[in-house]
């Protein structure tokens, strides 16, 4: 970075005046392109032209453009595409076709950081992390004998992240050529009698269990079958196989999970437990019909998250002090909010063990059961059968409980009967879906709950969401776009420093490891019941909220990026102003 500014100078596109005030502001600005674009003293299409002729020279690299902070280096790699007249491609919106890049030996494509896309009738498209390396062309054109190679560049972090995957790929070739001789040798067809497949499948698991996943995701595409994990709450891509393998893949999930293996115009639900590494995990299972075949997705159900601690979920202290007091009272309405995938199951169960009492007698109704505990009475929905949420809870309430979980509040029949056992004596958790804590107010209003009965039940309301933890392998420090800065101001100490990861092989080179909580609690104190009683505006619970102290999930997600824990990006991805 520093050298490219200084061969700036040198060509009179940026003034040394210009650098100084950076240098003299205080507090001192770090002299990068985000900053002396923010500052006028540069502007973005000097920037981009300046970087591609550099690229062009080979005095950079395309490596080189990836470390450049606080500017979309998109733009630019498509400028050098145009100036070279090959072609840009975004490795994420394009599938690769597996059975091409199987013809190629996996160390020349490290070596090279290159990967073939596809096979036309004309050429065979190719994408290097170097387009004017001609060696690495050269080997390629060696590999593909028959047809021209068609040059291509992208995001070397893209080509990284698609080579790495395909690296497992290579570790499981043996195992999908055991699969088709199986599948060869026996005559009736039947998919799930592969002893490979089994072996797989259990790769698969390890894998998703390995690199903590929550869910794994199944897919017949158009031209491959690929695996899925979602960690962190992202989806990244695992394993690519040929189309072929997707059939005897999904005849033995289903077999595993008692689902009927000849179906598949309709979808089904299961579930199975397995070993993975001497510790038993529970796979919810679920398939759906798709236009190339189908869609299979199992949710990893961990028991030992069930007895997560509450104050190892990740709260900031001041809304666990708050949320605590809350689940303490003898009776009464508490409810978590967000949306799917927020951690409100986890929550909830974190709220359970914490106010778990022998003196107790505590009823959970939930669907499904996710995690077994000791100590508790837990019921599973069955709507088929007649017991919904709201049958379910009137059966409860004849059976003497003092404590009351639902997993989720569905309708106005169940949200009624939850408030009538809080006002009655009872303690009440639930989860809801709103976006904020105060709109859960709101919510519960429009559900058509009258004012006097929600004011008199409600005792605490949290919201939250969950964020990407910056990987600790490759943190380092990091200066926010100027525009960022603007509308975070008011949360800022004088001084303050962000950070972000770089992306390294621990983390996937993705810059996050492990999710942490951004929460608002807002305690219903008695001005608030009041105002709820006389069915005030959001605007006006907002204000009085305020008054009294409440901190919202926004600026608790500053104060958590300001502690190094997350970044700003990650916070506005999943929370507002």
């Amino acid at each position: 970075m520093v050298k490219l500014i200084e061969m700036m100078l040198k060509e009179n596109l940026v003034t040394k005046e210009a650098i100084a005030k950076l240098v003299r502001s205080r507090p001192p600005k770090k002299v990068s392109f985000a900053n002396l674009i923010a500052d006028n003293a540069l502007d973005l299409e000097t920037v981009k032209m300046f970087l591609v002729k550099k690229v062009r020279q080979g005095i950079i690299t395309l490596k080189h453009l990836e470390k450049i902070e606080g500017i979309d280096i998109v733009p630019i790699l498509q400028e050098i595409a145009k100036e070279l007249n090959i072609e840009y491609i975004d490795l994420d919106e394009k599938e690769i076709d597996i059975k091409l890049f199987s013809q190629v030996p996996y160390k020349q494509l490290i070596k090279y950081n290159t990967t073939p896309v596809e096979e036309t009738d004309l050429h065979v498209l190719v994408v290097f992390e170097d387009p004017l390396d001609m060696e690495a062309q050269d080997v390629m054109q060696r590999l593909f004998p028959k047809k021209p190679i068609k040059i291509a560049i992208s995001r070397p972090k893209q080509i990284q992240q698609h080579l790495q995957a395909m690296e497992i790929n290579e570790s499981v070739k043996g195992l999908i050529n055991d699969i088709r001789n199986d599948l060869t040798k026996n005559e009736s067809h039947d998919d799930e009698e592969s002893p490979a497949v089994l072996k797989l499948i259990d790769i698969i698991l390890k894998s998703a269990i390995f690199i903590g996943a929550s869910d794994i995701h199944i897919e017949a595409t158009e031209k491959n079958c690929i695996v899925r994990e979602r960690v962190d709450g992202m989806l990244r891509q695992s394993f690519t196989f040929d189309k072929d393998i997707f059939n005897p893949l999904a005849s033995r999930m289903k077999l595993l999970s008692n689902l009927d293996i000849a179906e598949k115009r309709k979808p089904q639900d299961g579930r199975f437990s397995h070993t993975v590494n001497s510790k038993e995990y529970d796979f919810r299972v679920s398939t759906l019909p798709t236009i190339y075949g189908e869609s299979i997705v199992l949710r990893i159900l961990d028991k030992s998250k069930a007895m997560i601690r509450l104050e190892d979920a990740g709260m900031s202290k001041f809304c666990y002090d708050r949320f605590t007091e809350g689940i303490k009272v003898p009776y009464g309405i508490v409810l978590v909010t967000g949306p799917t995938g927020s951690g409100k199951t986890t929550t909830l169960y974190g709220a359970l063990n914490a106010i778990k009492d022998v003196k107790d007698k505590i009823i959970t109704v939930e669907d499904p059961v996710e995690y077994q505990m000791s100590g508790l009475q837990q019921v599973q929905v069955k709507p088929e059968v007649g017991l919904t949420f709201a049958s379910a809870l009137k059966s409860i309430l004849r059976q003497d409980p003092d404590k009351i979980m639902i997993g989720e509040i569905r309708d106005q029949e169940t949200l009624r009967i939850a408030i009538q056992a809080a006002l009655t004596g009872h303690l009440v958790l639930s989860t809801l879906h709103t976006n904020d804590s105060i709109s859960a107010v709101t919510r519960i209003l429009d559900m058509g709950i009258e004012e006097y009965l929600v004011s008199g039940a409600l005792v605490a309301i949290q919201a939250q969401r969950l964020v990407r933890k910056i990987c600790p392998h490759c943190k380092v420090e990091t200066t926010l776009p100027q525009t960022l800065l603007k509308d975070v101001q008011q949360y800022l100490p004088e001084d303050p420093i962000f950070y972000k990861g770089e992306g390294c092989k621990e983390c996937g080179h993705s810059g996050y490891k492990g999710r942490e909580m951004i929460s608002e609690v807002l305690t219903v104190s008695e001005n608030l019941s009041r105002m709820i009683a006389k069915n005030a505006s959001k605007e006006e619970l907002t204000k009085q909220a305020i008054e009294e102290g409440f901190i919202s999930m926004f600026e608790d997600g500053v104060k958590k990026a300001l502690e190094g824990k997350t970044t700003i990006e990650e916070i506005y991805r999943v929370a507002r102003l």
